[in-house]
């Protein structure tokens, strides 16, 4: 038996009828597809990795403690690995339409919060996998998920892990209760075990104090401007779910051009975005921005491999306003080097733990009112998760595109992640299906947006050759090339 920490719990509380709470991902492979069977053995040799992955939520009677993790003692593989197809040839339009249903339905929460559809049909000799988790699982940061196992970095793979598993017995009401009670002990004393060493070092501790107000007062300030209008709302229970295509080298050719990160290029495209998204609505966009929040991991290095999420957030304002697409990233690069002083991840994070003092019910209270208040004023969520860049394969084949999915909750009726492989940086964009028809206009912004910045880099580096002077020889290049000419024979 395993609890769950206060955020992983949150995102427990806040899932309902039109809010499911799990990412995913779209993943491509070569052909041919491999068989169904050969699929459910590649991954039951994984499982012994990911032990969340065979355990259920078992909540606690009346609330009186946050969820459990135990074993599912009628775990079955075959549950959870499923087998579908588009009509052939199936392009782009028919795997995306279809990763939108399945994406948008939830995970059943009699069992472990996790599926993986094996999708055939795609033209070019294609396959792909369709992958669901549930965000209480694993975060998308830098948590270890199912299909970061399952892939191998060569076609003949790792050897299987042969460990047999049984399930622990399932705990009674009455025992959950004890744990809860114990739980209700130790929790606190746990939170509380680094109060002597603040003690040791009191400026330290203090200056850490005043980076924890000073991050959550920015972030009041941030969050108290007004956002762009129509972005926010009551959402559906179903999703639109569409992706863009860019790449790696352009964005690196573009910040060395421009400056800032890759990040900050990446939020740039998507201003762009956006802008196309709110002017082909008729929204005024003078003195607008579009407010995100940008999920980054604090995990320590000691944290790695933990089955629990440490992600907090920033909160960036996309200048939507400005059409100069170079002007846009030097307003984003600065803003986002601005932030990183401002102590706001560090503050969520250290916000986020504290529900650990919380007594269960009040934070189940809390997480769901947390969906509805803040978010009046955050309009949409982008997270960037940077990928391995070199070949990953399952069952022998390649994996060629991976495109990820992050869920919309509360009011935000759009969320953005990016994934970049092997040199492609892919964006998965979701929207509500009823408020959000427009999605393709907001990708098509995003490719756009990449496209105006590259060119614009090329075009500076083209001028930058052609105002080039001519370099003046050097006195050892002078004295070498009067060497080199042919002397004239004086006459006699």
């Amino acid at each position: 038996m395993d609890r769950m920490s206060p955020l992983d719990a949150s995102f427990i509380h806040i899932e309902d009828a039109n809010n499911p709470m799990h990412i995913g991902s779209v993943v491509v492979f070569e052909g041919p597809a491999p068989a169904y069977g050969d699929l459910v053995r590649q991954v039951a040799s994984k499982l012994p990795l990911v032990p969340r992955y065979r355990q259920k939520v078992r909540e606690v009677p009346f609330q009186l403690g946050r969820p459990v993790w135990i074993d599912d003692p009628h775990f079955t593989i075959l549950y959870h690995i499923r087998r579908t197809g588009v009509p052939a040839p199936g392009g782009d339009d028919e795997l995306r339409n279809l990763a939108g249903r399945v994406l948008a339905q939830h995970l059943d929460r009699a069992r472990p919060l996790w599926e993986l559809w094996m999708v055939e049909g795609l033209k070019g000799d294609r396959w792909a996998l369709i992958a669901k988790t549930h965000h209480a699982m694993v975060d998308g940061v830098s948590g270890t998920d199912l299909l970061a196992v399952l892939l191998d970095v060569s076609p003949d793979g790792a050897a299987p892990v042969d460990m047999e598993w049984r399930a622990q017995p399932e705990p009674n009401a009455l025992q959950l209760l004890a744990d809860t009670a114990v739980s209700s002990v130790m929790d606190p004393m746990t939170h509380m075990r680094g109060l002597p060493a603040v003690a040791r070092t009191p400026l330290a501790s203090l200056s850490y104090v005043q980076d924890i107000l000073g991050g959550t007062l920015s972030q009041a300030m941030r969050l108290a401007r007004p956002g762009a209008p129509g972005l926010n709302g009551p959402i559906g229970p179903h999703r639109r779910w569409s992706w863009a295509r860019g790449s790696l080298a352009d964005v690196k050719e573009i910040r060395e051009a421009f400056g800032g990160t890759v990040n900050d290029v990446v939020l740039a495209v998507i201003t762009r975005g956006f802008g196309d998204l709110l002017r082909g609505r008729g929204i005024e966009l003078q003195g607008r921005v579009v407010r995100t929040l940008v999920p980054v991991s604090v995990r320590a290095p000691h944290e790695r491999g933990t089955y629990n999420n440490r992600v907090s957030g920033i909160f960036a304002e996309l200048p939507v306003e400005e059409r100069d697409a170079v002007a846009r990233l030097h307003r984003l690069s600065e803003q986002m080097q601005g932030l990183k002083h401002t102590s706001q991840a560090v503050a969520g994070d250290v916000l986020a733990r504290m529900g650990g003092f919380a007594p269960p019910m009040l934070l189940a209270l809390g997480a769901r009112l947390g969906t509805i208040w803040p978010q009046r004023s955050v309009n949409t969520v982008t997270t960037n998760v940077p990928g391995p860049q070199i070949p990953l394969y399952a069952c022998g084949r390649r994996m060629l595109e991976a495109y990820p999915y992050v869920p919309i909750g509360g009011n935000i009726r759009i969320a953005i992640a990016i994934f970049s492989y092997c040199g492609v940086l892919n964006f998965g964009v979701t929207g509500d299906y009823d408020s959000v028809t427009d999605l393709d206009v907001l990708v098509g912004g995003i490719e756009a947006g990449l496209q105006e910045l590259l060119d614009q880099a090329r075009k500076g580096a083209r001028s930058k050759v052609r105002r080039r002077p001519a370099r003046k020889p050097s006195a050892a290049r002078a004295s070498a090339a009067r060497a080199a000419r042919p002397r004239r024979l004086r006459k006699s």
